[in-house]
């Protein structure tokens, strides 16, 4: 009996081929959430915001700051940093196009960025589909884009500014935000009867400016103004005269009309509502393109999670944000409806508020 030539071993890639074609090509669960684990561990994600402080979006910036790190696997430090420019599609253009695509960058986007690129601006360099979407703290179920005034204006309801008179000044931040294109479809669509000013850098700012005379109102989300000047509006400093992003009248505010009320035909209707859509997706956080799959889903699973937390829902409600939150799914489903919308009424949107007009 001839002796068995002894078999060399074989290469570890191979030891793993025919290991995985014995027990299945699959992963152990444990294994992504580890390397996850491993890669937070100790490092610091940068929260970018793309407005000066004071505003919603900076304290809601803060706000997951604070809460998320609990609920990503490693449990890395976030810090926020402020980075206004263009009415915050700076930081989109940024997370878009320049961050690592590791997961170490977020950010706290303007709800209406993903809209201008969408409806072709070219100063929006990003397709707002490939973004890594975490989801957004609220879909606007309690609250209001509100044109807002000081209580001492002589002007005390919106069918008076539907008529001939000494206009308003609302002032506003920079091309592409909320403020600026609610203040103009105002005039423009709704026949309003207002000035628009143009130029200054978040809410706070432009507060300042109507309690120094400067400004008549703004248009900004209740929640906004009970976060950042709760003073104002608690003593009754300031007053709504109409309330976008809503389909209906929130019960609070039940005689301040809708937007959608006051659009004289369907095709106001439709400009209103078009840009009305960003608003169900209030305060979206974001992560740039390609970032790793494990990494992604980490991440979306920890805003989530941090959503639902009852630490982080008292601490935003004491800061008068709307919890109603929107998953990564949910959110990717509204940007699809947008870019949907019929190109005659997105024609007439970007006409509207062309800022050579």
């Amino acid at each position: 009996m001839g002796i068995v030539p002894r078999r060399a071993p074989l290469p570890h890639a191979i030891c793993a081929a025919a290991l995985i074609g014995i027990f299945g090509c699959s992963v152990p669960a444990h294994a992504a959430e580890t390397s996850v684990e491993t890669f937070y561990k100790g490092r610091t994600i940068q929260m970018l915001v793309g407005f000066a402080p004071g505003g919603i979006n900076d304290i809601a910036a803060r706000l997951v700051g604070r809460h998320l790190p609990r609920f990503v696997p490693g449990a890395p430090q976030i810090v926020v940093q402020n980075q206004p420019g263009a009415g915050g599609l700076a930081v989109a253009n940024y997370i878009y196009n320049v961050a690592p695509k590791d997961g170490t960058v977020l950010a706290s986007l303007d709800r209406g960025s993903p809209q201008l690129a969408i409806q072709g601006e070219e100063a929006a360099r990003f397709d707002p589909l490939k973004f890594t979407w975490l989801g957004s703290i609220s879909s606007y179920a309690n609250d209001a884009y509100l044109l807002m005034v000081n209580a001492s204006s002589p002007v005390t309801s919106a069918g008076q500014l539907q008529k001939p008179g000494v206009p308003i000044k609302l002032g506003t931040v920079g091309a592409g935000s909320s403020n600026l294109v609610f203040a103009t479809l105002a005039k423009d669509v709704l026949k309003l009867n207002i000035d628009v000013v143009r130029g200054y850098t978040g809410a706070a700012p432009l507060f300042l400016a109507m309690q120094g005379g400067e400004l008549d109102g703004q248009v900004v989300g209740l929640s906004s103004t009970r976060a950042g000047q709760a003073d104002l509006w608690n003593s009754k400093k300031l007053r709504p005269l109409v309330q976008f992003g809503r389909v209906t009248r929130l019960a609070e505010l039940p005689d301040v009309p809708t937007g959608r009320e006051l659009a004289a035909d369907d095709t106001a209707r439709a400009l209103v509502e078009f840009a009305e859509l960003p608003f169900f997706m209030a305060l979206p956080f974001v992560a740039p393109p390609d970032i790793p799959a494990d990494r992604a889903k980490a991440l979306q699973d920890a805003f989530i999670a941090m959503c639902k937390d009852p630490q982080f829902v008292a601490e935003a409600e004491r800061l008068g944000l709307d919890v109603s939150p929107v998953d990564a799914g949910a959110l990717l489903q509204l940007l699809r409806k947008s870019a949907a919308t019929p190109k005659p009424i997105i024609e007439a949107y970007r006409a509207i508020l062309s800022p050579t007009r």
